[in-house]
């Protein structure tokens, strides 16, 4: 929790050192995810992770026309269903995900414009660390993530955006150890990561 809160100040000065010349607006976010999970061996099968995010957000507006920051603190919850046929196990991730992103505005008169934004994404696993399989198998998931986000977007009447983001991690989000009964230690067999495709709304007070 430490790495949250140091990351939520990051953010809180980041735009307290422009406010001066910014417009700033705050407001609320949400939406869904479909993860791809992929790992570098076929020890375990998988299904794609399906999930939704939720939380305060906050953009500004930059004196150069157009360009702009947003962030924003996102409770993220997903579940996957993994392991052979009659030996399934859930993952349950749960997280605080803070994407902050640079931002290009092109505007469509008074009532709509577009935007295309990019940039990093710090996680924090605030769930369960640890999945174990029946056979033997441990999935343990990281303690903190790093993705690059990618998307696009619409902003409606000067409060609502509608967005598309492609988040592509850089890193394990977990990896698979297996029991060796031998001599009772676990062997790392495989990294997992996971990119995701996301659809939002948010609203800008």
């Amino acid at each position: 929790m430490k790495r949250v809160f140091t990351a939520i100040l990051f953010v809180v000065a980041l735009m307290t050192a422009t406010a001066t010349q910014a417009q700033i607006k705050f407001g609320l976010k949400g939406g869904l995810n479909v993860t791809n999970m992929s790992f570098s061996t076929d020890v375990i099968d998988k299904s794609n992770q399906t999930g939704f995010f939720v939380g305060p957000t906050v953009k500004f507006t930059l004196p150069l026309v157009g360009l702009g920051i947003d962030a924003a603190a996102l409770y993220d919850q997903r579940d996957a269903k993994v392991g052979d046929e009659g030996d399934e196990l859930t993952l349950k991730q749960r997280a605080i995900n803070i994407p902050i992103n640079l931002r290009y505005n092109i505007g469509l008169g008074s009532m709509a414009g577009i935007y295309l934004a990019a940039g990093p994404q710090f996680g924090f696993n605030i769930g369960d660390k640890t999945f174990s399989f029946d056979d033997g198998i441990n999935y343990d998931m990281s303690k903190t993530n790093f993705s690059i986000n990618v998307g696009a977007g619409v902003s409606l009447i000067q409060h609502l955006e509608i967005g598309f983001t492609y988040n592509i991690a850089c890193g394990k989000t977990g990896e698979v150890n297996v029991l060796d009964v031998v001599d009772n230690t676990w062997n790392q067999v495989t990294k997992g990561r996971a990119n995701a495709w996301q659809v939002s709304a948010a609203y800008y007070f």
